[in-house]
């Protein structure tokens, strides 16, 4: 009973600062544009000082561990996969299942990741955390590019749109943050004092304003269509069309949210056990952070992409909110079957 205890307060302060957020995005009369500096902060500022200081304090033979980066992209391209036939089966409609196949796979990486499973595991997890963050980016965010191009959504050719993938992963902050970090880790330098303490301070802000600016954003999503305006199970239905309603109530899940939420929450985390069980030798440390990072929520990047190319909008909010409200119970089990030992590390 005490290990449950203390998860629910190691847990508390997370979720209650998404639902402080969601408080204040539903409640309080505030324009959404007024997030676009939090977000710019956050993006381009706290979080690469966070991935920068995970990465410049871990000797460089932790960060080359190929065989673990192997296992947990294969991992989330299989929870991927499952998701994608799990949208073609409802929807029949390919950009709408690529879409939910990134719902039921990427994980709030950025944002729940570090601080959590840092919080739960020790520094000892920094390695993986930051391994799986930029491997699961360069998947998700090559493959969607892809997929949509090959869907016809994409109006590129494949050889721009590669071009436009290389020059967005080789440019985003986080990414950028973690080439100085690697540099750092590999020549062991150490900033200056001054630039030091700025990026601690940084780094100590990204958790608390990230959960917080998720809560609201969640809360100014628009919720799924009464059944009258949009069928779930039309192909042709949820296009992105639908003006928000900030704050509005989900007054229908779509029939395949539920499935792809358990792909994320409890499929992808056990795919990830049993493979890294598979290939063996990794120390628990790195095996657990690999099954809580599984574990995490669907990211508030699912709702970034649908809008970017006006596809699948209003699922892509329902599986963040759903996700984020069902992980609450999944999130907690996983990390109890770790405290209390009862999931060992390695399957066999």
């Amino acid at each position: 009973m005490s290990d449950l205890v203390g998860l629910l307060d190691l847990l508390a302060p997370f979720f209650g600062l998404i639902a402080l957020g969601w408080a204040c995005g539903r409640f309080v009369p505030r324009p959404a544009s007024g997030l676009s500096w939090m977000q710019f902060f956050l993006i381009y500022v706290s979080l690469p000082c966070l991935f920068f200081r995970l990465i410049a304090g871990e000797p460089i033979s932790e960060l080359a561990n190929w065989p673990f980066i192997a296992v947990t992209t294969l991992s989330t391209y299989v929870a991927f996969s499952i998701a994608f036939a799990v949208g073609m089966i409802v929807t029949r409609d390919m950009p709408q299942s690529v879409m939910q196949g990134v719902a039921g796979s990427y994980s709030n990486i950025g944002y729940m990741g570090p601080p959590l499973v840092l919080a739960a595991l020790g520094p000892a997890a920094s390695p993986p955390v930051v391994l799986i963050f930029v491997f699961d980016s360069l998947l998700l965010f090559s493959l969607v590019p892809f997929l949509m191009a090959v869907a016809g959504v994409e109006k590129k050719s494949m050889l721009a749109t590669a071009g436009e993938v290389a020059f967005r992963i080789a440019t985003h902050p986080f990414n950028v943050a973690t080439v100085i970090g690697v540099g750092a880790s590999y020549f062991a330098w150490t900033p200056p004092t001054a630039i030091d303490k700025m990026t601690l301070w940084l780094s100590n802000a990204a958790a608390p304003c990230a959960l917080f600016l998720l809560g609201v954003t969640v809360a100014l999503r628009p919720a799924p269509a009464a059944p009258a305006e949009t069928p779930a199970t039309s192909p042709k239905a949820d296009t992105g069309t639908t003006p928000a309603r900030p704050g509005g109530r989900v007054r229908r899940i779509p029939v395949e949210v539920p499935i792809l939420v358990f792909v994320k929450l409890v499929v992808h985390p056990l795919i990830v056990w049993v493979l890294l069980s598979i290939v063996g030798d990794f120390s628990p440390a790195w095996v657990f952070a690999a099954i809580v990072m599984a574990a995490l929520p669907p990211a508030l990047n699912i709702f970034v992409i649908s809008t970017q190319y006006g596809v699948g909008v209003e699922r892509a909010s329902a599986c963040v909110l759903v996700g984020t409200i069902a992980s609450v119970v999944t999130l907690t089990g996983f990390l109890w079957l770790i405290e209390t030992g009862i999931l060992p590390h390695d399957l066999f």
